[in-house]
């Protein structure tokens, strides 16, 4: 299924990320957390498909994605980042490895958060947030993704963890097996893990190192 959908805005979020709003096809639906492959409209672009989930819902009569751009990548992305309102995109079927599967902890890195932004925002409708924790994982402070918004619906349950900055506001660490331990009491929770592959990866694997359920835990990388 292939469908030529229109941009009507373009936001930006961060110094690096977009949100793209865009017209949602009739009868288009998918699960918070799972993505569709999207390329642009354009002839020479057109069969460049590249994964991105929805940041919206699936009562808006819209669909949103929240898209980091890489300006120095000649790619998809440095592509987008050039599109306004009236240029097209291509949406496919929808397909994800990130669901919600009950309360947990989310441990997202980078562009890494974006899978979990539709499944907050329901969870946030149905007045179901309780017993979500999000340690979320960027570079510099400036690199937060919808940071507001993520304060908003977590409060105190969510920790901003940065790697590279010496005088963040923030948690100055890395998400490793010390601040796992340091930070988690019962390994026997849900865990939602998405971020960089090597990040999520290692995460993966320390959480089972530490006790959890490998059932437990979906991993998904950026």
């Amino acid at each position: 299924m292939e469908k030529i959908v229109k941009i009507k805005e373009v936001k930006l979020v961060t110094h690096d990320v977009k949100q793209f709003i865009v017209e949602k096809p009739a009868g288009y639906t998918f699960t918070p957390g799972h993505a569709t492959e999207v390329s642009i409209n354009k002839q020479e672009w057109k069969h460049e498909k590249r994964p991105f989930t929805f940041t919206s819902l699936n009562e808006d009569d819209y669909l949103e994605f929240t898209i980091k751009i890489y300006p120095d990548h000649d790619g998809v992305t440095e592509q987008l980042g050039k599109l306004k309102p009236g240029d097209e995109l291509i949406v496919r079927d929808t397909w994800g490895a990130i669901e919600y599967k009950g309360p947990g902890y989310i441990i997202a890195g980078g562009a890494g958060i974006t899978p979990y932004i539709a499944m907050l925002r329901e969870l946030k409708e149905k007045n179901k947030l309780d017993g979500i924790t999000l340690f979320y994982s960027n570079k510099t402070d400036k690199d937060i993704i919808l940071k507001e918004e993520l304060d908003t619906m977590l409060g105190k349950n969510v920790t901003y963890v940065i790697t590279d900055q010496k005088d963040t506001h923030f948690t100055k660490a890395y998400i490793d097996e010390n601040f796992l331990k340091r930070h988690i009491d019962n390994f026997n929770e849900k865990f939602y893990v998405c971020g960089p592959p090597k990040m999520t990866e290692e995460v993966g694997e320390l959480l089972e190192k530490l006790g959890a359920n490998p059932e437990s835990v979906t991993l998904d990388d950026q």
